[in-house]
């Protein structure tokens, strides 16, 4: 069993028309939230994403609340020593601060790998969401026998799956992690939004569109319930779930039920 912890580092204004394909009928305010998530055991922990850096903020006029890698010594891990890092897929938002992990190995899709490196990259449209420096520095971590390419569905460890879950990007895989109340389910972009599952209404970055509404699906099933699914940029998860004594707003609970 593991506790697992939802860690915020970093916020966007929005509206509703920028997180729905086809608009949305209301201009109202739908902020984005952007999280860093940890999986901690009695005997192994894992890290799932990296987060951006403050430069890529900067840049991508994202509000950078704290470094993702050092906000983990909140929950008791420290990335100079962390082992494991999942990645969910090689957006700059889940990648970008993976160097601040030096003994880690980083578990990925195969399929992200080619996605980030194959000739779709060529149209801005779908290469806006990386940065080239990331993904050169996971191809040099390859080099360097850091990292596991998955071929699908694998097990990483007793408790923690991935899913190979692909539409928003080519080899986007979630995270199922058994806890004391069950099987979580760490969505990361699967769905963005609590609202983009729920409706059936896909988000807008989208490399396959049929495949992410197959992908709620996929969610559903993994899932002992709606509640154990974790979406991943809501800041309605911070309000749901219990926060961490002390870290309001920062750091919440999710191995244990919510609110609502």
């Amino acid at each position: 069993m593991y506790e697992v912890y939802a860690i915020r580092y970093a916020h966007r204004d929005a509206k509703r028309t920028e997180h729905f394909i086809g608009g949305d009928p209301h201009d109202a305010p739908m902020p984005m939230d952007y999280f860093v998530w940890a999986a901690v055991g009695k005997e192994r922990s894992f890290v799932i994403d990296a987060g951006f850096t403050e430069a890529v903020a900067k840049r991508r006029k994202r509000q950078w609340l704290r470094c993702p890698a050092e906000s983990l010594k909140l929950v008791g891990l420290d990335p100079a020593t962390v082992k494991d890092v999942i990645l969910t897929h090689l957006h700059y938002d889940h990648v970008g601060s993976f160097d601040k992990f030096p003994q880690a190995e980083f578990h990925l899709q195969e399929s992200e790998m080619h996605y980030a490196c194959g000739r779709y990259m060529r149209y801005p449209k779908l290469s806006h969401s990386f940065e080239p420096d990331d993904i050169a520095g996971m191809v040099k971590l390859n080099f360097g026998k850091r990292v596991h390419m998955l071929g699908g569905d694998a097990e990483i460890a007793p408790g923690i799956r991935t899913y190979l879950v692909k539409g928003h990007s080519a080899g986007l895989q979630c995270v199922t992690v058994e806890t004391r109340r069950g099987t979580v389910v760490l969505a990361s972009d699967v769905t963005h939004f609590y609202e983009n599952m729920e409706a059936g209404r896909p988000f807008t970055t989208a490399f396959h569109i049929g495949e992410m509404l197959e992908g709620f699906d996929k969610l559903r099933k993994l899932a002992p319930s709606p509640q154990h699914i974790v979406p991943g940029h809501d800041p309605e998860v911070m309000r749901r779930y219990p926060a961490v004594p002390g870290l309001e707003g920062i750091v919440c609970r999710l191995d244990v039920p919510p609110s609502e």
